[in-house]
């Protein structure tokens, strides 16, 4: 049987489902035997790896391409992928991978160490010639890479301008995985629409707003996919997510709101939780306005009663967060670090101080997005708890992809504070990419809230090429200490993450990557 007509099935049976919904008939059979349907929080906005930057995205994309290493299933630890195996250089600068022999791309075309170098050339050479099918935003994962060379056909070694203790684990995230270089030279600025890599699925159709659907690889060098096929849909609204749980229309739904949990107790759903490396924080534009003061700064996180926001909006799904660094990553979490204790007096006075007393505030808040929880409740309490130690705040929401546009090039000129959420790979790849002053959104980083401070630049850069792990975390601890003093964000919540499955899925697992695998997963 052809998987194709399978994957029509499956978007006649999604008509359906919704036109069953919105009568409120009770559902039955709403998806056919073999195609996972799943509730995505959003839009993705690409479909190239190494265009995007959300979690969202990557729950597809992990799907469809591999990297040359992966996460092992349950962990943040390497394993082989593409490549078959590694040796590095005794001073930690060449990093030389072996490929697995008779791979080929979705497109037919195989996998060399000359289509390696293009993935990376392609990102980080402004010469390439389809560097501009870009703009790449996670680059900075490998600007140690100082050469990409094709060794033979099966061997391409990467050297490193400086030993980078993160370099593997940041092949393993989404930014390292392998497309085709075929594809992206037919297709050039339209490849995220487009996409072939080597994965368990192919790409089959994007119908916007409405599906993307990837089928399974027959060919996939480590073995076939339990599935047919995988539609997402997304639903960016959770409450209409769940309905459509409940009504039988989708068979995974992801980010389950907290007020939602009861409803899947039961025989007919599977509720998934896993905790893992995720921080919910408040970005604080630190360059102008009310917030370029340290001490408004550290009176926002008195002022927010984050215990409340953790119990009554996230119904004890989350625990408040003391630092940048979230304490899934114990070799190199703080302990010492106590979150900002709830203190509206506190705020009160530190605002008196600085003068700020009856500032404006213009806070963005998202719809909805990767790992952003419950974002509107969550601002709308926020805005509640500044009120009433004296700011005056105005809220601008934001659909996710057009929130990350306003809030990504940075917040000058525009607002004094913007919800944000990270789930990350390594405790170097958060403040590295948002906290350093080279990070600055006109630099290619995260940093919109532009915060700057010469001993945190100087204690991550020693962090990230460092070989010996304690080392590591004796210079994450200290950063923690002072960006907590410093207080460019609102350090607010830790979350676990969550999913549902229905009666009929078996073998899914979350992973505390954040990323779904679905090749292991089956469904009567």
């Amino acid at each position: 049987m052809t998987i194709l007509p399978m994957t029509r099935r499956a978007v006649s049976a999604l008509a359906l489902a919704a036109c069953i919904a919105s009568v409120g008939l009770p559902a039955a059979a709403q998806t056919p035997p073999g195609v996972l349907v799943v509730g995505q929080i959003a839009e993705p906005k690409s479909l190239d790896p190494h265009a995007v930057t959300a979690v969202n995205d990557f729950r597809i994309l992990m799907n469809v391409y591999d990297g040359l290493v992966r996460y092992k299933s349950g962990t943040l630890e390497v394993e082989p992928a593409l490549a078959e195996s590694w040796e590095i250089s005794e001073d930690g600068t060449e990093y030389t991978f072996t490929l697995r022999e008779g791979i080929s791309f979705h497109d037919g075309t195989p996998l060399t160490a000359e289509a390696v170098k293009f993935n990376f050339d392609r990102m980080l050479d402004e010469n390439h010639p389809f560097h501009d099918t870009g703009p790449f935003p996670l680059s900075f994962f490998f600007s140690a890479i100082e050469a990409t060379e094709a060794v033979d056909e099966r061997t391409v070694k990467f050297t490193l301008n400086a030993p980078y203790a993160p370099f593997l684990s940041n092949l393993a995230y989404p930014t390292g995985l392998i497309v085709s270089p075929a594809a992206v030279e037919q297709h050039g600025a339209d490849f995220g629409r487009n996409p072939a890599g080597t994965g368990p699925f192919k790409f089959a159709e994007w119908r916007s707003n409405e599906a993307v659907v990837i089928e399974k690889n027959p060919d996939y060098w480590d073995g076939a996919a339990g599935l047919e096929a995988v539609v997402y849909r997304p639903i960016t609204d959770a409450n209409t997510r769940t309905a459509e749980m409940l009504a039988g229309g989708i068979d995974l739904m992801v980010e389950v709101p907290p007020n939602a949990l009861s409803e899947f107790e039961g025989d007919a759903y599977t509720l998934h939780e896993q905790a893992g490396p995720h921080l919910w924080f408040l970005i604080l534009n630190a360059k102008e306005g009310p917030f370029a003061d340290v001490k408004v700064r550290q009176a926002a996180n008195y002022a927010i009663n984050k215990q409340a926001i953790v119990e009554n909006v996230l119904e004890g799904t989350a625990e408040v967060a003391a630092g940048p660094t979230p304490p899934a990553f114990a070799w190199a979490y703080n302990e010492a670090l106590e979150p900002y204790p709830y203190d509206p007096e506190k705020a009160k006075a530190l605002i008196a101080e600085a003068g700020a007393e009856g500032a404006e505030l213009t806070f963005y808040v998202t719809e909805g997005g990767s790992g952003m929880l419950d974002p509107v409740p969550m601002g709308t309490a926020i805005q509640a708890d500044l009120e009433a130690v004296g700011f005056d705040v105005k809220i601008e929401t934001y659909e996710w992809n057009t929130f990350l546009g306003e809030v990504n090039p940075g917040l000058e000129g525009k607002a004094d504070m913007a919800e944000m959420a990270w789930m990350t790979n390594d405790p170097d790849t958060l403040p590295f990419l948002a906290l350093r002053t080279e990070a600055w959104p006109d630099k290619g980083g995260f940093n919109s809230g532009y915060y700057s401070n010469p001993k945190v630049d100087e204690l991550l850069e020693a962090a990230r090429v460092s070989t010996a792990q304690d080392e590591r975390a004796a210079l994450y601890k200290e950063m923690q200490e002072i960006v907590q003093e410093d207080a460019p964000w609102v350090f607010v919540a830790n979350w676990k993450q969550n999913a549902v499955t229905a009666a009929g899925v078996a073998g899914f697992e979350l992973q505390p990557s954040f990323f779904l695998l679905l090749d292991g997963v089956t469904k009567n």
